[in-house]
């Protein structure tokens, strides 16, 4: 496993400058985000000299870009909203070749009209699941296009919640564009922490052929999404790096929800773990 940083965890004045500092973790893989160009997650548009610069940076210093955020609300309750999140899906995957990656993240969304993070009682409804799926085929029709893959998460607060749906949504779409980002720390209900071996179990069994890279962070309590940096909660990361592990594939595993201070301590712990069921 490649242990890999999101971006906007480490943030200098430059591009540069940024990936300079990450190299100096010793880190060669990210997540990235256009925001650290001065662009929108999902720009309106987006210029060839800027892909050009972006992947010159990235290559100049063997920095693998695993994969490039593109989350908008994929049920956001306005249609239009809708509509223009695919309107600059489109933008940010023609860019996609230019820049260096294959793969773009996607969030599946919530009914909350004001943050995509926040879950809302309608996400569980009929209507949710066909926008979702309506929302979900006109993305993938872009990205076969472009010739992409498409990085869903399973998430607490959206309307893809569980690995289970994962499944389902995999399924109905029938997609090899369609794949999966797993969060340890993302999937666990009110109430479900005592089961996790269980449930980290179910998932994996589930997602581990779709599964094209992780995330490493950590949680303190069940019902929304973790926020702690890894080692810092509760996860059972010996299993869940274990399950990783046991993948067909070595995946990359990004660090998200920390700091820059914690980066060090984080990067270590996750090598040792690594180590540790390998031995």
């Amino acid at each position: 496993m490649q242990i890999g940083i999101m971006d906007g965890t480490v943030v200098r004045p430059t591009l540069s400058e940024t990936l300079d500092s990450i190299v100096g973790y010793g880190l060669y893989c990210m997540q990235f985000g256009l925001g650290r160009v001065g662009l929108p997650e999902l720009p309106e548009q987006i210029g060839p000299e800027l892909c050009d610069q972006i992947r010159k940076e990235f290559d100049e210093r063997n920095i693998n870009m695993v994969a490039i955020s593109g989350t908008f609300n994929m049920i956001h309750p306005d249609l239009q909203q809708r509509t223009d999140g695919l309107r600059r899906l489109r933008v940010l995957a023609s860019a996609c070749e230019r820049v260096g990656t294959s793969i773009i993240t996607l969030c599946t969304g919530t009914r909350d009209p004001n943050s995509m993070w926040r879950r809302h009682p309608d996400n569980d409804s009929v209507e949710a699941w066909h926008d979702l799926v309506e929302t979900m085929h006109q993305a993938l029709q872009i990205a076969e296009e472009y010739e992409i893959t498409l990085a869903l998460e399973p998430e607490v607060a959206n309307v893809v919640d569980s690995a289970q749906k994962a499944r389902r949504l995999l399924d109905e779409m029938s997609s090899p564009y369609l794949k999966i980002v797993i969060d340890g720390a993302n999937i666990f209900h009110t109430g479900e922490l005592m089961y996790m071996r269980d449930i980290l179990d179910e998932a994996f069994a589930l997602l581990a052929e779709d599964i094209v890279f992780a995330h490493a962070k950590d949680l303190d309590h069940d019902g929304e999404a973790g926020h702690l940096a890894a080692g810092k909660g509760l996860l059972d990361y010996n299993h869940y790096l274990s399950l990783l592990n046991g993948l067909e594939f070595d995946v990359p595993l990004i660090l998200h929800g920390l700091s820059e201070a914690q980066v060090p301590e984080c990067v270590d712990f996750l090598c040792k773990g690594i180590e540790a069921i390998k031995a």
